[in-house]
Parts: C-alpha cells; structure tokens; sequence
C-alpha cells in the first residue's frame, strides 16, 4: 500500500511540474483578438494581460464613439477567447483530459 501511494506522489510531483512549466510557456505566448474585419485588434498574453492595442484611424468617428467602444470590446473577447482556447489546449495536454478546478 505505501508502495502504491508514493507512486501516486510521484506521478502527481510530476504533473505539478509540468502543470508549472505549460503556465510558464503560456504566458509567454501572444494572440490578437480582432473586430469589425481587423479594424480594432487587441494583443493579449496567456496571462490574460492585454500587451497591445491597434486601432485604424478609419473607425475612429467622434459622432459615433459607441460603435469604437464596441469593437475594442467585441476584439478584448475574441482575444480572450483564443486565449482560453490555448489553454485549454496546453493543460489538456498535461492533464490527459483530467479537469482540475482552477487550471483553466
């Protein structure tokens, strides 16, 4: 029986490790959300931190600010989704399908 829980402690030390490494790698790792056919575009890290904003001068009409507000919003979640996406792909990976709460 202790024989087959140090095992277990190993196995899980292991996927720790590599749970710790697939973080480390995701967050180096960049998407671009975009909107409105690339007019706005949102860079976002696996850290879910925002790195870069690009928006065409096109869009920007000071008698309709709500419809740019819009676009930056709609590209934020089209980058957030792609960065889930990611993820979930990367810790599926490391966990062979195993939810674990918190991961993702």
């Amino acid at each position: 029986m202790a024989q087959n829980v140090n095992k277990l402690l190993k196995q899980a030390q292991k996927m720790q490790a590599q749970v710790m490494r697939a973080q480390e790698e995701l967050q180096k790792k960049e998407v671009v959300g975009d909107a409105g056919g690339g007019m706005v575009k949102v860079t976002m890290n696996g850290a879910n931190e925002i790195t870069g904003v690009s928006i065409n001068p096109q869009v920007v009409d000071p008698q309709d600010v709500e419809m740019l507000e819009d676009l930056i919003v709609a590209a934020f979640n089209n980058a957030n989704e792609k960065v889930k996406e990611m993820s979930n792909s990367a810790f599926g990976a490391v966990t062979n399908g195993i939810n674990i709460p918190g991961l993702t």
